[in-house]
């Protein structure tokens, strides 16, 4: 069964990835599924306090997964975050 999401729910997402960090991260874990913290922060040449934030947030809103290995956090992408990954990268090349 095919259920319709209430506006609330699709505010939670928009919410989700409205930052341009968010946005940024997003792109970066669609192309490097599994990345660490760490990584996003080094490919993003961001604050870590700033990242770490920023994916806790797209976690909160259920966009971005996290699976604990030892003392790593890899992040991968949920499928509400794919669709909006996709959405994104269309968007951009939009002229």
């Amino acid at each position: 069964m095919n259920r319709v999401k209430t506006t609330k729910q699709m505010e939670r997402y928009l919410k989700g990835m409205a930052n341009h960090h968010r946005v940024a991260i997003i792109l970066l874990i669609a192309e490097s599924d599994g990345i660490t913290l760490d990584q996003i922060i080094t490919t993003l040449d961001a604050n870590p306090k700033t990242i770490g934030e920023h994916t806790r947030r797209l976690y909160q809103a259920g966009l971005v997964n996290k699976k604990y290995k030892g003392k790593f956090v890899e992040h991968t992408l949920s499928p509400y975050g794919k669709m909006f990954a996709r959405f994104l990268k269309s968007f951009w090349s939009v002229k």
